[in-house]
């Protein structure tokens, strides 16, 4: 497919920070945004914004039957995506891996990592049988590196790297699985992290118009490369 040509897009966490700004980037230059996100109320303010042939829903990526009814619908009405941008993700409360209780722990890695395990499972088979198509899961810079008190998260993005990496040597040839660390952007999670200090990084809409362009080049040429956005 032409980079140029209209393509079908797939957005989790496309209600909030980077994911909006990505799905309202995306939508400008032409392409079809499919996205969801937990908060229904941004869900619906996006489907009223933008309407046909775009799609927003709320959907609990972390529910492996909330997730498959999603993709059962949107296969059917939009078809499998060309780019499916696994994007949702929380981070926990700044403290020491064991000051995190048992729930707390597991919520993350059910976004983090399950998450991400669950919309490969329901939209990739049918990307796989067009024998076409970039999977793009978001790591982190801590994904590759470490910091005290936010252990969980680290640890759920290494997971994504090798997940991703070990993805790309089963896809068919054509296809790309990329893990990305977008870089360090100014959103509430990063805030609830650095705190002010989280100020002195560049917004998600700013981000987004240096990212948007780095992820429509993204082809089976960069299968299972650990990339970033600069």
């Amino acid at each position: 497919m032409s980079r140029n040509s209209s393509r079908t897009i797939v957005i989790t966490g496309a209600t909030r920070g980077l994911g909006r700004a990505m799905a309202e980037r995306l939508i400008e230059k032409g392409h079809r945004v499919v996205g969801c996100g937990r908060n229904a109320a941004s869900a619906q303010d996006l489907a009223r914004k933008y309407g046909v042939p775009h799609r927003f829903d709320a959907v609990d990526v972390s529910s492996d039957l909330d997730v498959g009814r999603w993709a059962k619908e949107v296969l059917e009405s939009h078809g499998p995506p060309d780019l499916l941008l696994n994007n949702a993700a929380i981070v926990n409360r700044n403290a020491p891996l064991w000051e995190l209780g048992a729930d707390e722990v597991s919520e993350l890695y059910d976004v983090n990592l399950k998450g991400v395990v669950n919309m490969i499972r329901h939209f990739v088979p049918a990307m796989i049988e067009r024998s076409s198509g970039v999977i793009v899961n978001f790591s982190s810079g801590w994904g590759r590196s470490t910091s005290p008190e936010v252990a969980t998260y680290c640890s759920s993005k290494w997971g994504i790297e090798g997940l991703t990496k070990a993805l790309a040597q089963e896809l068919p040839r054509g296809m790309a699985a990329i893990p990305l660390n977008p870089g360090i952007i100014n959103t509430e999670m990063l805030q609830s992290c650095f705190g002010h200090s989280a100020d002195k990084f560049p917004d998600a809409d700013t981000w987004s118009h240096a990212a948007v362009p780095f992820l429509l080049k993204l082809g089976a040429k960069h299968n299972g490369e650990s990339l970033s956005v600069e």
